[in-house]
Formats: C-alpha cells, sequence, structure tokens
C-alpha cells in the first residue's frame, strides 16, 4: 500500500462542490461553471488549498484512523458493490453521503453507470492513499472488462465514507508515434492575471532560426489540467509537442479551477468569462512576450467550451493572427446538454425509472434557462448542471458563429464526425457563418471522436477510458493552416 501525504487536494474540493458527492466518470462537455468572480485570496500556485468535505462530526476524535484498517474496509465496500449489497455500503456512509446516496442509488450508479460502460469486475490491481485537510482517500486501482478504474472511497475523522469517486486509472503517458522528442524543448511558465496565477508548459522548437508562431490552447468544461487530462488521455499534450515537432511554440495550462479549486467553486457571479475567457486572454498576451516567438503570429485554439468561448476571447486579443475553433459548440449550451444526455440514455436498450425521471428534470432545467422567469437568484439547484443563473443569463444574447465572424480574423473550424457531444450540426453553424472570411478553412473527419482520436461505430462514454492520440492528420492540417495565414508585420510585443 503506497500513501501520500501530498499537498495535492483537489479530490477533497471535488468532493465538496459534488451535489451527491460522487463523480461516476461520465462526463458532459458542454459547460464547466464552478468559478467564482473574486480572486484569491493569496497568489499561491500550486493548487494546495481547497475546501474540505462535508460531514455531521462536530469534534473529530483524538488521533487520525488507522491506514491499514482502512484499506481493508475500502476492498471490503468495493467487495459490496460486486456482491449487490448496497444496504452494507450506505451504512458505512456519514449523514451528508446518506442523505444523497441511498442504496437505490447507489444500485443504479453501479449497474447502470459503472458497470454498463465498464463491463463487470474483474479484480484490482493495488491501492494507494492520500491525505487533506483531515481526510484519509484509499484509491484502489480497480480493473474491468473493457478499462481500468480508480475507486476512490473519502474518510473522515470517525472512519465514516465522506465522499465516493469512480475515475479513469491514472496511467503512464505514452506519446503518439509522430512526437519526436528530440525536436522540441519544453519549460514550466506561469501566466498571471491579476491574482490568478497558472502554472503551463511552454513547448518551443528546438534550433529554430528565427521567431516560430505560437498557439495558446483553451481546454472544454470543468477544471481541466494543461494537458486536457481525460482517463490515460492528454489531447493538449498530444497537440503541443506534435506541433511542435514541425515548427510551432505551444503554450497550454492549468484551468483556473483546476489551481484553485477552493476559491473557484460557488454560485458566485459566474460567467463565461471568469471561467475561461479573461485567462485565455491573458495566456495570449503572455505569449507574445516570449523571444522566441512571432508576435505577430500568434494563433489561440480552443476545444469544445474553449472553442465555443473563442469569439470572446477574440474580442479581447484583436491582435490574434486567427483562431481555431476544435469540436466548438455553436448551438446554446443548455441544447447541448440535454441533447447529450438524451443520446446518453439511448445507448441502454431499457432506461430506468429514475433514468427516465432524471432525464425529464433536465428537460425542465432547461426549459427555465430559456425561460423570462430565470431571475439572478434562480436556486443553481434548479438549472443545468448545477450551474448558477449568473452564467445562464450572460449568455442568452450570446450567438458565437455571428460574434466570430463580425471579428474578421481567419478561422480553422475542425470536427469529429463521431464526436456526440458537440456534432456535425454546430459544424455546420460554423461553417455558414465563416464561409465568407477570408482564409477561413473546415475540416470534418469522419472517424475522429470529441478528444480527436480514432474509432469506430458509435461513440460512447466509455470510449475515453481507452488510450488513443490526437490523429496525426489533425496536427499536421493545423500546421499548414497556420502557415498559410498571411499577417502583416506589426510593431513587437
Amino acid at each position: 500500500m503506497k500513501r501520500r501525504s501530498g499537498k495535492d487536494d483537489r479530490w477533497v474540493g471535488a468532493a465538496a462542490s459534488a451535489a451527491a458527492l460522487i463523480l461516476v466518470f461520465l462526463c458532459l462537455t458542454g459547460c464547466g461553471g464552478t468559478t467564482t468572480t473574486s480572486p484569491p485570496t493569496t497568489a499561491a500556485s500550486d493548487g494546495t488549498s481547497g475546501p474540505t468535505i462535508p460531514t455531521t462530526s462536530t469534534s473529530p476524535p483524538n488521533g487520525a484512523p488507522d491506514l491499514d484498517l482502512l484499506s481493508q474496509r475500502a476492498f471490503a465496500l468495493l467487495d459490496s458493490f460486486v456482491a449487490g449489497d448496497y444496504d452494507t455500503i450506505f451504512r458505512s456512509f456519514d449523514q451528508t453521503m446518506k442523505n444523497s446516496l441511498p442504496p437505490e442509488k447507489l444500485a443504479q450508479v453501479w449497474e447502470k453507470q459503472v458497470i454498463a460502460q465498464v463491463g463487470p469486475y474483474k479484480g484490482h490491481t493495488g491501492a494507494r492513499q492520500e491525505s487533506a485537510d483531515g481526510y484519509e482517500a484509499v484509491i484502489i486501482q480497480a480493473q474491468f472488462e473493457k478499462a481500468a478504474l480508480d475507486v476512490r472511497w473519502v474518510f473522515d475523522a470517525h472512519g465514516l465514507v465522506a465522499g465516493l469517486f469512480f475515475q479513469p486509472a491514472q496511467t503512464a503517458y505514452t506519446p503518439p508515434a509522430y512526437v519526436k522528442p528530440d525536436s522540441f524543448t519544453s519549460q514550466e511558465v506561469t501566466v498571471r492575471n491579476g491574482a490568478w496565477v497558472l502554472p503551463g508548459t511552454l513547448t518551443l522548437p528546438r534550433d529554430a532560426s528565427e521567431p516560430v508562431p505560437g498557439l495558446v490552447l483553451v481546454h472544454g468544461s470543468g477544471p481541466n489540467d494543461r494537458d486536457e487530462t481525460l482517463g490515460p488521455n492528454k489531447p493538449f499534450r498530444d497537440l503541443a509537442e506534435g506541433l511542435a515537432n514541425i515548427g510551432v511554440a505551444v503554450l497550454r495550462y492549468d484551468k483556473r479551477s483546476f489551481v484553485y479549486p477552493k476559491e473557484t467553486t460557488g454560485d458566485a457571479g459566474i460567467t463565461l468569462n471568469e471561467e475561461t475567457v479573461d485567462d485565455a486572454a491573458a495566456a495570449f498576451h503572455f505569449l507574445r512576450t516570449i523571444p522566441e516567438i512571432d508576435p505577430a503570429r500568434v494563433f489561440i485554439l480552443g476545444h469544445s467550451l474553449g472553442g465555443y468561448a473563442i469569439p470572446r476571447i477574440g474580442l479581447l486579443t484583436p491582435e490574434a493572427a486567427g483562431f481555431i475553433l476544435m469540436a466548438a459548440a455553436a448551438r446554446p449550451l443548455e441544447d447541448l446538454i440535454l441533447e447529450q444526455l438524451e443520446y446518453i440514455y439511448s445507448l441502454s436498450p431499457q432506461p430506468s425509472e429514475e433514468e427516465t425521471a432524471g432525464l425529464a428534470a433536465v428537460r425542465d432545467q432547461v426549459h427555465l434557462v430559456k425561460s423570462p422567469s430565470l431571475t439572478p437568484s434562480t436556486p443553481a439547484s434548479r438549472l443545468p448542471l448545477g450551474i448558477p443563473a449568473s452564467y445562464w443569463l450572460d449568455l442568452r444574447d450570446y450567438s458565437p458563429a455571428s460574434t466570430v465572424a463580425e471579428l474578421g480574423q481567419p478561422v480553422l473550424v475542425i470536427q469529429g464526425g463521431r464526436d456526440y457531444q458537440v456534432t456535425e450540426a454546430d459544424f455546420r453553424l460554423w461553417e455558414a457563418a465563416l464561409v465568407v472570411v477570408p482564409g477561413s478553412e473546415f475540416r470534418l473527419y469522419p472517424d475522429l471522436n470529441h478528444l480527436f482520436a480514432q474509432g469506430k461505430g458509435m461513440a460512447t462514454p466509455g470510449e475515453y477510458l481507452q488510450s488513443g492520440h490526437v490523429a496525426a492528420e489533425v496536427i499536421t492540417d493545423i500546421a499548414q493552416w497556420m502557415a498559410s495565414i498571411v499577417v502583416a508585420p506589426r510593431d513587437s510585443h
């Protein structure tokens, strides 16, 4: 058993922000909605601070729980899942968990979500422990028929389960064949936006004889790291190192909600600007100051929600040479959230009554987002994904396709044909708006998914648990398009 007492406590913050205190690997990339408008009270950039998990404990007992005992309990509780003994799991919970996950809901999580996506449980390969803010987590490396998952049990000072997570297993990154490590260098950098300090990586072509074009990568929804890690996949690392092979410098950075889980969780007036736009603009302006970069040839790429935000980012970056929209939503986010859920539920031949009721509830939430009765005081619990009203109200008059066309800068729109989260319908809307903008081009890749990895057949959420890489043709197309854009000389930096 490996125990880590490191400072990274994002799992605590994630548990606190989840209504049911459970994070199933199924993920919707329509909206993030986890950022506040006020800056952090400190400028620490290591992500060490995070909110604690709510429990009913009023005074913890003397001493920490026995770690060996906790690991034994974690394995026993996983065995209870396998045996269908949900009552035993329920009895191990603290009161908050009991309120959120009764036995019947535990059954749905295990049978309808986990097993339905990754197949039967086959065993485990070990476990590790982590500590944060008085909580102990036991993470079991569980092997299922189709994928490996980390089953994370979070215990409070009384030994009660205060958090439960099913997450893609941590695996070592293997670079794609097109990455040649000797052709580039990587260095740690910092993107600063006022009090927000975001660690990042700058990947530079090696031994360039003149300033090179640059590209900023803007994440999708949720608290993404600089690699946009999802399970074993790191699409932003693929992009950065693949493009650096062929002469493009790339800046990628940890998202604000990843670095500051405590300060960016809550209902306080969040909009798309605080979540994504402002930091992306700061990253762009920072990249233009790097001596190895040609400031007149700096582009911005947005993936998923990041692409949806590109028109707003463009308003703050008129110096940008162009933009790349990578699986970018063009339709209202609330519509995509509902569409994604409908697609996922359609994969099940017989949706449960609870799933059917849940889908109906989301339809009601989407209706409220579009309703004139939505106000800043509307509770987030009544809105899609628990995202506060401020976020939805801010987007009410947002038309991304027409906005980006009005900017006038060239745009490359790329889309995977197997993407069920952002679909060809969005691609065609971008195409219709941008076809008149000089330099704009459009690429549809029939066999690629939302992460621009190869696949076959109907896409499923479980596919993201399989290791894949951004297709080589995407890397080549991006680089060639950037090289085709002729920009007028500008004053440096």
